[in-house]
């Protein structure tokens, strides 16, 4: 399995968007960018805010998308082209509604379960679905004709917090995933509670 090389975090961009739960795989790749000391910038050629960090003995590219979520596999596909990554160099960060706040886990492949920037990725990808996900819980409304809503809407702050929590152990786990050790980033990560 190659490296990953690449994070790239989803969300809408524009400040009426910047804290709403759809946007957590955007918070996620602010949080490394913040924890490597760099700031994403736009990049036009990459259609979104980019930087390239050190993390432990790994060189990564970090990008968020400013298409809107359902358009990020232009944004995705561009930087892929350019620095001739494969889909198992990704690694995509988002908001995931069948996992509460507080929680998160690495998955690799897979569908996009209704998820509009996943499948707008896998589109653009040539329906290539083995990259790696960051699956980001911000829990669900209980309806599924709420879910619109309830992903463009904000967090309260005890949810706000559990999910910057669950940030911090993305972090946390972070070296051991880059470092291709998923099955000690999974266990380490996924027994959070």
């Amino acid at each position: 399995m190659s490296q990953v090389t690449a994070i790239i975090g989803l969300g809408n961009p524009g400040a009426e968007y910047d804290a709403t739960r759809h946007n957590a795989g955007f918070w996620l790749v602010d949080a490394i960018a913040r924890s490597a000391q760099s700031e994403l910038r736009p990049e036009k050629k990459f259609l979104g805010l980019y930087a390239k960090v050190r993390v432990g003995d790994h060189e990564l590219h970090l990008l968020n998308p400013t298409t809107f979520m359902n358009r990020s596999g232009a944004a995705v596909a561009a930087l892929a082209q350019f620095f001739k990554l494969t889909p198992d160099n990704l690694l995509v960060a988002h908001d995931e509604l069948d996992l509460p706040p507080g929680q998160a886990r690495y998955k690799n492949g897979g569908g996009h379960g209704g998820h509009n920037g996943l499948r707008d990725i896998i589109s653009a990808l040539g329906n290539q679905k083995q990259f790696h996900r960051a699956r980001i819980g911000i829990g669900h409304p209980g309806d599924a004709h709420q879910v619109v809503n309830y992903v463009l809407g904000r967090p309260g702050k005890a949810e706000r917090e559990a999910i910057e929590s669950a940030l911090d152990e993305c972090l946390a786990t972070l070296p051991l995933a880059l470092s291709g050790d998923w099955a000690k980033a999974m266990n380490r990560l996924h027994s959070v509670k």
